[in-house]
């Protein structure tokens, strides 16, 4: 959420290798990318125990490895966006958000927790901690005067957007889960954030199986038509099984 171009410079054209985009690089055509709203739900998540004990995402690991490679995702990662669809899937059916969404705006925002060097851990921690510039109302960043004293995002004077989803605190303080187990709601954590967008997602946008709900959804995570078609354009490669 609110996240800044001048921070985080996503290409609008990425170059990619032969391999991501063309079947066998043989001069067969190029994997279609699917157009239209909303992209498509991606590979299917496998049933689960959403609410065994401790990292409940790790379920997904044979899920994750079989795409981690055509998709450029990390497997936790991945586990993580398909853990929050099947949460979601059994706690606001009637959303019917895709893991491939929550994958799309995580794409953007940190580059799947990888932004600037971060790496992702096992269980889901972000570090080096990713945070976005000061909210203070400067050319083409909203002004968001501090909420948190610095608590959460380490800046007493102006709110940032914190961790691979970039969610500024009082976002955070009102949606924040724990989806690792460690009882702790923490927006550095790629399992929490990933399951509190896809909570977020489906209250603002109710039917994100529809046009109308995936759009408004999409824009009460980031008011921007251009932030709108990146995440968009993401999500749809993640749902025919490659990267953007």
């Amino acid at each position: 959420m609110y996240r800044i171009r001048s921070a985080f410079l996503v290409s609008a054209a990425v170059a990619v290798a032969c391999a991501a985009l063309v079947v066998g690089c043989s001069g067969e055509p190029r994997i279609a990318i699917p157009q239209g709203i909303p992209p498509g739900p991606g590979a299917p998540v496998p049933p689960i125990d959403i609410n065994a004990p401790g990292r409940t995402a790790d379920q997904l690991r044979d899920w994750a490895a079989d795409q981690t490679d055509a998709l450029g995702i990390s497997a936790t990662a991945l586990e993580a966006y398909g853990y929050a669809a099947a949460v979601m899937a059994q706690s606001r059916p009637e959303c019917g958000i895709g893991w491939t969404t929550v994958a799309g705006i995580a794409s953007v925002e940190s580059r799947h927790g990888t932004y600037r060097g971060s790496s992702v851990a096992p269980r889901g921690d972000v570090s080096p901690q990713i945070r976005g510039i000061p909210l203070d109302g400067g050319p083409g960043v909203a002004e968001i005067p501090d909420t948190d004293g610095g608590a959460m995002d380490g800046d007493p004077v102006h709110d940032r957007a914190m961790g691979p989803l970039q969610f500024i605190p009082e976002t955070w303080k009102r949606w924040g889960v724990d989806a690792n187990g460690d009882g702790v709601a923490n927006p550095d954590n790629i399992d929490d954030a990933a399951l509190t967008a896809a909570r977020y997602l489906c209250a603002r946008g109710g039917d994100l199986t529809s046009e109308e709900g995936w759009r408004r959804a999409l824009m009460a995570y980031n008011l921007s038509g251009e932030y709108l078609s990146d995440v968009r354009d993401r999500a749809a490669a993640y749902s025919v099984g490659t990267r953007p």
